[in-house]
């Protein structure tokens, strides 16, 4: 199945849910026609397995999401070479089955929040408040620089990118959430945001190292969101190292915002779809972290994160795009 939208275009799509026959039925109700798969296997007997499942139903699974051992983000020898041995399988096998990227993260330090606030509806929002935030104590990686960051992540990437090449697979990186200096001891490779990203960006000019951009992210590590992150879309989209984009929206900036709904935050969504547009980005447009309610509970056999705020987000992202090419 084509990997691309209609026309090459920019589409909606979906991570973290599987090929059950309830969850690709949510997806297809809502107009969702490519995804990210949650699987547990990837050997390349189970990923066609999803695949084929998945085009059954009208929808093109093109990339899945792979965690990346802690061996190798805390530099723990020999084992990190055992671990990245094993994602270059992976590699190999996302090949195999015909798949179009990865999606990863490479975190020092996993993602970091303070108390969730109310939102509209009765919903609540992820939020970071870096003066309500534990910032005192050491995480288990203790203290690591920028540069020890950088070195960690220009040692993986030296061994992954080669076989991503030779495999035509895109290796999508995530930033680290939330961009910050310091973390509980841990200097975040992706601040200050752009400087960081268009580093690691220039580690490998290969055309199968790149991100999975995540705009609430980037938001996340800007003064002013609102008026900067178009700009940075445009640096990076122009350079083709965007293969996925997490479209999500937030209010607030630099260690003070909440995850809201997207049309309620600072970042003009339909800006930044006409920008992905002008720099011809053709891949998946998908809901990312999202207001929660007590009413999300999924019914049997759906993942959890399959819930009513993403179908929200569906139509919304489906209306952007098709306003975007009109």
């Amino acid at each position: 199945m084509n990997t691309l939208g209609k026309n090459g275009r920019m589409h909606v799509g979906v991570q973290g849910v599987g090929t059950s026959k309830k969850e690709l039925e949510f997806l297809v109700r809502h107009g969702v026609t490519h995804m990210d798969a949650s699987v547990k296997n990837t050997q390349p007997e189970t990923l066609m397995k999803h695949k084929a499942e998945a085009a059954a139903a009208g929808v093109s699974l093109e990339m899945i999401h792979i965690g990346i051992p802690r061996s190798i983000t805390l530099a723990q020898d020999p084992q990190r070479d055992k671990d990245i041995d094993g994602v270059c399988q992976t590699i190999e096998n996302a090949a195999k089955a015909g798949l179009r990227g990865l999606n990863y993260n490479f975190c020092i330090l996993n993602h970091q929040r303070t108390e969730s606030t109310a939102g509209r509806g009765g919903s609540r929002y992820s939020t970071f408040d870096f003066s309500k935030y534990d910032n005192d104590t050491l995480s288990d990686a203790g203290e690591v620089s920028r540069e020890e960051a950088f070195d960690r992540v220009a040692y993986f990437l030296e061994r992954v990118i080669p076989v991503a090449e030779e495999n035509n697979v895109q290796m999508a990186c995530h930033p680290n959430d939330p961009p910050a200096p310091v973390l509980r001891g841990v200097e975040r490779w992706n601040y200050p945001i752009f400087d960081g990203l268009k580093r690691f960006a220039e580690i490998n000019e290969s055309p199968y190292h790149g991100f999975n951009f995540c705009c609430g992210v980037v938001s996340e590590g800007l003064d002013d969101p609102g008026s900067e992150l178009s700009e940075i879309i445009e640096y990076f989209g122009e350079r083709k190292k965007i293969f996925n984009i997490h479209f999500r929206n937030i209010r607030g900036g630099l260690h003070n915002f909440q995850e809201v709904w997207p049309d309620e935050g600072d970042v003009d969504m339909f800006r930044v779809a006409q920008t992905l547009r002008d720099v011809d980005y053709p891949y998946m447009l998908m809901p990312d972290h999202a207001p929660s309610h007590a009413d999300d509970a999924a019914p049997e056999g759906v993942s959890g994160r399959v819930r009513q705020a993403w179908a929200y987000q569906f139509g919304y992202i489906i209306g952007l795009i098709q306003a975007a090419y009109a």
